[in-house]
C-alpha cells in the first residue's frame, strides 16, 4: 500500500522541531517503504540546519526523541561534550594509538624477525585487520554518539557483551600501564644528578661483582668474574625495583616508587577530570612533545659511531624468516597493540566529532602516522644500540631487547657512554612518559565516556563525574601498589600477558566482524558512514569486514592457542600454578562476559527463543542514537516526518 505524505518542516520553531519524531533517508529508500515522500526546498548553507539525530530508519536504529537528544537540556544535566577543533579529535587518537609499543617493541620485533621482511607480514595484518577495524570503530562511535558499550549495545543487543569485555580490559590495562611511567619518572628524577647512578659502581646498592663493562676490559681478556653484572642492571634490580627472587616473595611496597606512582595518577586525574574539555588541550603537549624528543634523539643516533651497524641489523632482509608461523603471529599481535583495537577507546573518541566529519580520511592519517612513526624508532633506537655495540665491542644481538629492557637497560647505558649523558637521559624519559602518558589518560577518558553514557541522567550532574573518576583512580592506584613491591615485577609480567593478551584482543575483533559483517550488515554499516561523510568506503572494507578480517583473526587465534605456553618471567623463572591460574582469571574476567551478556538478553527479552535471536539481532529500537547532530547538515537530504506517518 502506497501513501503519499506531504513533509515540511519550514517555519517551524526549534521546540516543535525537536519535539517531531524524525527519519533520516533518501528519496529512493522511502519508495522501497511504500511511502511517497516530497521533499521541501531545499536548505542553503546560509541557513542554520535543522536539528539531526532521532530515528535513523535507514539503519534500523530507533531512539526516543526526548531523552537522548534535549539531555543537555534537562535542567541540572551537563552537556556530553564535543571536540573543540579536528586537531583535538587527531591528537587524542595518535595519543592513544602511538605509546610505548612503537618505541620499545616493533623495532625489535622487526630485528628478530627478519629485519625488512617482517613488513610483509605486518603490512598484510594492517591492511586486512588493522585499518578496517580501526573504521569500524571510529566510524561506530561517531554515527552513533555513544561510548563502547552503548554503541554495540545499539546496533546489536545480542553483541553487547563486547563493549563491556573492552572496558573491562582498559580497566586492566590502567591498573598496570601506568606503573612503567612511575618507573621512568623514578630514572628522570636520577638523570638530574651530576654523573648519573648506573654509570658506575661507587653507588650504596652495588656489588662486589659489579664491572662497567667497556670494549676494554671485554677485548683484553683481564678474567671477569663468572657472575659479573653491569652498573646499570645493578641500579634496575637492586635501587628501582629491588627485585626478588620470585613471584612467591612480594615483599613491602617501595615508598619512593609509591610516591612516583601517586604522582602519575595525580597528573592523570587532572588531563581527564573536566572530560574532552581538558583532554581536548592536554594533549597539544602530551603528544606532539614525544615526537620532538624523538627527532632529537633520532639525529643524535645516527650521528654517533657504529650508527650505520645498528640500522642494518635492524633492516637487514632475511627472506627465510617468513616461514616461521611466529612471524606471523607477531606482526598480527603488534597490530592489535599498537593500534589500540577492541578496546573501546577508539569508539569513545569518535562519539565526540561532528556527525560529519570526515572519520575515512583520518583513519588512513593517522593508521599512516602510526606506522611510521614505529618504523622511524627502530632508527632512533637500533643506531644508538649499534653505537653500544661498538663500544663494548660485542655483536648487536647482545646488546638489543625489548620492552622495560630497551627503556630500563639497553637504553640508559647507551646514553651513559654518550657525551653530555644527563641531557639525553633527560630527553630519553620524558619521551617515555609523554608516550605513556596519553595513552593512560585517553584511555581512562574512554573508561568514564562509557560508563556516563550508560547513565547520564545519574553522572551528568553536578561534580559526580569528578567523584566517580577519583574513586576510579583511587581503586587503581591501590591494585597498582602491588606493582611497586619487590616481587612486582613479576605481577606486572602476569598482567601484561594475561589481562590485554594478543588471544584476548583477537577474540574481541573475530566477534566485532561477525556483529558487523554478519549481523547488523556490511552494506548497512558502509551505508552509515556514507551518510556521514557523504560518500562510500572503498567495496574493499566490506569485504573485510565479512570475510578477509575474521579469517585472518580467527587463524591467528587458533595459532596462538596451539603454541601456548607457559609465561617466563626471567632469570630462568616460569610462572607457577597460581600465577597461571591469575593470569587466565584476569583473561576471563573481560572476555567472558561476551557469553554472559548474550545468555541474560536472551533471558530477559520476551518472546519465543526465535525470535528472541531476530529481536537481538536488530538495533535496539530504544537506542540514544546520534544524540546531538544539530549544529551540521546531512551529507545526504533530510526528510522529516511526524510520528503518525511511521508505520
Amino acid at each position: 500500500m502506497r501513501r503519499e505524505v506531504q513533509i515540511s518542516y519550514a517555519g517551524r520553531p526549534n521546540r516543535q522541531r525537536s519535539a517531531l519524531l524524525r527519519l533520516l533517508v533518501s528519496p529512493s529508500q522511502a519508495a522501497e517503504m511504500g511511502v511517497c515522500v516530497s521533499l521541501p526546498d531545499p536548505v542553503m548553507s546560509t541557513q542554520p540546519a535543522p536539528e539531526q539525530g532521532g530515528v535513523l530508519l535507514n539503519s534500523g536504529l530507533y531512539m526516543k526523541s526526548k531523552k537522548g537528544l534535549e539531555a543537555g537540556k534537562v535542567e541540572g544535566l551537563q552537556a556530553r561534550g564535543q571536540w573543540a577543533s579536528k586537531a583535538e579529535f587527531l591528537l587524542a587518537v595518535a595519543g592513544q594509538i602511538i605509546g610505548l609499543g612503537n618505541v620499545w617493541r616493533f623495532p625489535y620485533l622487526c630485528y628478530k624477525n627478519g629485519g625488512g621482511v617482517f613488513f610483509v607480514p605486518y603490512l598484510l595484518f594492517l591492511v586486512l585487520c588493522g585499518v578496517p577495524l580501526f573504521l569500524m570503530e571510529t566510524s561506530l562511535g561517531q554515527y552513533t554518539s555513544l561510548g563502547g558499550v552503548s554503541a554495540w549495545r545499539s546496533i546489536c543487543p545480542l553483541f553487547g557483551g563486547l563493549g563491556f569485555a573492552s572496558q573491562v580490559m582498559i580497566l586492566h590495562g590502567c591498573v598496570y600501564y601506568i606503573v612503567v611511567l612511575a618507573w621512568a619518572l623514578f630514572y628522570l628524577v636520577h638523570s638530574f644528578q651530576s654523573e648519573l647512578p648506573w654509570a658506575h659502581c661507587n653507588n650504596t646498592w652495588n656489588t662486589d661483582t659489579c664491572v662497567l663493562f667497556d670494549c676494554q676490559n671485554l677485548t683484553s681478556g683481564t678474567g671477569l668474574p663468572e657472575n659479573a653484572t653491569s652498573p646499570v642492571i645493578e641500579f634496575w634490580e637492586r635501587e628501582v625495583l629491588q627485585l626478588s627472587s620470585g613471584p612467591d616473595e612480594l615483599g613491602p611496597v617501595s615508598w619512593r616508587l609509591a610516591l612516583c606512582l601517586l604522582l602519575v595518577w595525580v597528573v592523570c586525574y587532572f588531563c581527564v577530570w573536566k572530560g574532552v574539555k581538558s583532554t581536548g588541550k592536554v594533549v597539544y603537549l602530551t603528544t606532539t612533545f614525544p615526537y620532538l624528543m624523538l627527532a632529537i634523539l633520532l639525529v643524535r643516533g645516527i650521528t654517533l659511531p657504529g650508527a650505520a651497524q645498528g640500522i642494518v641489523y635492524y633492516l637487514n632482509p632475511n627472506i627465510t624468516r617468513l616461514a616461521d608461523p611466529q612471524v606471523w603471529m607477531d606482526a598480527g599481535t603488534q597490530i592489535f597493540f599498537s593500534y589500540g583495537i577492541c578496546l573501546g577507546s577508539l569508539t569513545a573518541l569518535g562519539s565526540y566529532n561532528k556527525y560529519n566529519n570526515d572519520c575515512y580520511k583520518d583513519c588512513f592519517s593517522l593508521c599512516l602516522l602510526n606506522s611510521c612513526t614505529s618504523f622511524l624508532a627502530g632508527f632512533a633506537i637500533f643506531s644508538v644500540l649499534g653505537f653500544m655495540a661498538q663500544e663494548q665491542g660485542v655483536d648487536i644481538a647482545d646488546v638489543a631487547q625489548s620492552g622495560p629492557g630497551l627503556a630500563f637497560i639497553a637504553y640508559p647505558r647507551a646514553v651513559a657512554m654518550m657525551p653530555l649523558p644527563q641531557l639525553w637521559a633527560v630527553c630519553f624519559f620524558l619521551m617515555i612518559i609523554m608516550l605513556g602518558l596519553d595513552t593512560q589518560f585517553v584511555s581512562l577518558e574512554a573508561l568514564m565516556t562509557s560508563v556516563t553514557d550508560l547513565y547520564p541522567m545519574v553522572i551528568r550532574r553536578g561534580y559526580r563525574r569528578e567523584l566517580l573518576l577519583l574513586m576510579v583512580c583511587v581503586v587503581c592506584f591501590l591494585v597498582g601498589l602491588v606493582m611497586v613491591t619487590p616481587g612486582g615485577l613479576y605481577v606486572f609480567q602476569i598482567y601484561d600477558h594475561y589481562s590485554c593478551s594478543g588471544a584476548s584482543l583477537l577474540l574481541l575483533s573475530i566477534f566485532q566482524s561477525v556483529a558487523v559483517g554478519w549481523v547488523y550488515g556490511p552494506d548497512r554499516f558502509n551505508d552509515n558512514i556514507k551518510h556521514m561523510i557523504g560518500y562510500s568506503p572503498l567495496p574493499f572494507f566490506k569485504l573485510c569486514w565479512r570475510y578477509l578480517t575474521p579469517a585472518m583473526c580467527t587463524a591467528t587465534f587458533v595459532f596462538s592457542l596451539v603454541c601456548w605456553s607457559p609465561l617466563s618471567l626471567g632469570k630462568g623463572i616460569v610462572a607457577p600454578g597460581w600465577a597461571t591460574a591469575l593470569g587466565w582469571l584476569l583473561t576471563l574476567s573481560s572476555v567472558s562476559l561476551l557469553p554472559l551478556c548474550a545468555l541474560y538478553a536472551l533471558a530477559t527479552t520476551p518472546g519465543s527463543l526465535t525470535q528472541r535471536f531476530r529481536r537481538l539481532c536488530r538495533p535496539a529500537p530504544d537506542s540514544n542514537l546520534a544524540m546531538d547532530h544539530r549544529n551540521h547538515l546531512s551529507p545526504l537530504n533530510p526528510v522529516w516526518l511526524s510520528p503518525p506517518e511511521i508505520q
